[in-house]
């Protein structure tokens, strides 16, 4: 009987999550919006893909790749990663999973509007139940939906099952600290209107975070920005939603191991680092020479303003690690335009980077905007030394090299690959 109950209870869950954005598809999105510009963001950014999941291979250089997109929405990763194979001229087979038509119209329309049809399959229904039918897949991005699912794990498991040995994924959970606020607001709409749905849900949750005083957590918390900037969907997506939850750091590595994957990295690495947020060598003693896990946990309890865990994972055997600067390595910027980066830490001697409302400046190393300027995408790190005259030691090119690409990776603004092997 408990089993039938709990069923009964996650198809009834599934109904009530595929109802809202029949209703309110998230994100609004206008499909003439694609004649003006392009969503990006993480996961999914393919620089990032091919840095974390692939060791700095590019696999869609050789071949054809095959792509899910699990819960695309209205289609943001989908569009994202469709043109990224366009432009890069890649053979990419992408595959569109999603349980609302109405989300799926959305994305349909925005892919026809950039004439992207051809590369994309379109799948109504639940990637628990269809990845595996139509993988495996050498990447799978699935961005804000496994954390709306009656069983995540389930629903994790399913897809690292529909993934290549050697493939990987990039993943997007809601992060707790940061929410302050959000389960407060949600915990008051089941209390006093849980069965409304649609419409008269909405009319209620506005009523009533607008009765709410300044001194609620949701009010004065700065981080998120959904219920203000977003539109109906995106303030019911935020607070109204009745299938939800929020991971801490220690739960995401819980959350990937139990599906037998391994976490490469989050996004951005320096948000999960106590030296970020912290400077005093006393305190951070204990902090920085522990392992991965616990440092990232540790700089999530200092920062408190980490709304939501972007990551990218492998499957527990693939021994693939993200490249390192070696002779070999060709280093590219992404997010910056470099020129203008070397100019800007060549007059102040150090780099801003401000990320959901916090500013953390870095000092760079002196060689740094001489190593900038001559980066331009093509030239690997032995070749970018040899274009400098005179020649600094070779040693001590490398540690400021090291230094500075140490600093820009953290940010997500600078990346490594490999030329293509002949």
């Amino acid at each position: 009987m408990p089993d039938d109950k709990n069923r009964s209870d996650a198809v009834q869950s599934s109904e009530k999550t595929r109802d809202q954005y029949e209703t309110y598809p998230y994100p609004a999105r206008n499909p003439e919006d694609e004649d003006k510009r392009l969503v990006t963001g993480s996961p999914g950014n393919w620089d990032e893909v091919v840095h974390f999941v692939f060791g700095g291979r590019d696999p869609s250089a050789k071949g054809k790749i095959k792509i899910l997109v699990a819960g695309g929405g209205t289609g943001d990763a989908l569009v994202m990663l469709a043109q990224q194979a366009r432009d890069r001229k890649a053979k990419a087979e992408i595959v569109y999973i999603d349980l609302s038509e109405s989300s799926r119209a959305v994305a349909e329309a925005r892919i026809k509007r950039r004439n992207l049809e051809k590369s994309v399959t379109f799948v109504t229904g639940s990637f628990v139940d269809l990845a595996k039918e139509y993988g495996p897949f050498d990447y799978i991005d699935c961005c804000g939906v496994l954390h709306h699912l009656p069983d995540p794990d389930a629903g994790l498991r399913a897809l690292a099952e529909s993934l290549k040995p050697n493939g990987g994924m990039g993943l997007m959970v809601y992060g707790e600290l940061g929410r302050q606020g959000v389960y407060h607001m949600q915990e008051m709409m089941e209390r006093l209107n849980a069965e409304a749905g649609g419409a008269r849900r909405l009319h209620f949750g506005k009523a009533l975070f607008n009765s709410l005083p300044g001194t609620n957590w949701l009010k004065r918390n700065p981080f998120v920005g959904d219920h203000i900037h977003g539109g109906d969907a995106g303030f019911y997506d935020l607070l109204l939603h009745q299938q939800d939850r929020a991971y801490r750091v220690d739960e995401v590595f819980e959350f990937v191991e139990q599906a037998g994957l391994r976490l490469q990295n989050f996004i951005e690495p320096m948000r999960y680092d106590p030296t970020t947020y912290c400077s005093r060598h006393d305190v951070l003693e204990k902090a920085v020479h522990v392992p991965f896990r616990e440092r990232a946990a540790i700089a999530e309890l200092m920062a408190g303003n980490i709304t939501k865990h972007t990551f990218y994972v492998v499957k527990a055997k693939n021994k693939i690690k993200a490249p390192v600067p070696t002779e070999d390595a060709i280093p590219f910027f992404t997010r910056v335009d470099g020129a203008a980066l070397a100019r800007s830490v060549a007059k102040t001697g150090n780099i801003k980077i401000t990320f959901t409302g916090l500013a953390v400046t870095r000092t760079m190393p002196g060689a740094s905007p001489a190593i900038l300027s001559r980066i331009d995408g093509k030239r690997t790190i032995r070749e970018i030394y040899e274009l400098f005259d005179p020649k600094p030691e070779k040693y001590e090119f490398n540690a400021q090299f090291a230094v500075m690409y140490s600093v820009l990776n953290a940010a997500n603004l600078m990346y490594l690959r490999y030329r293509d092997k002949k």
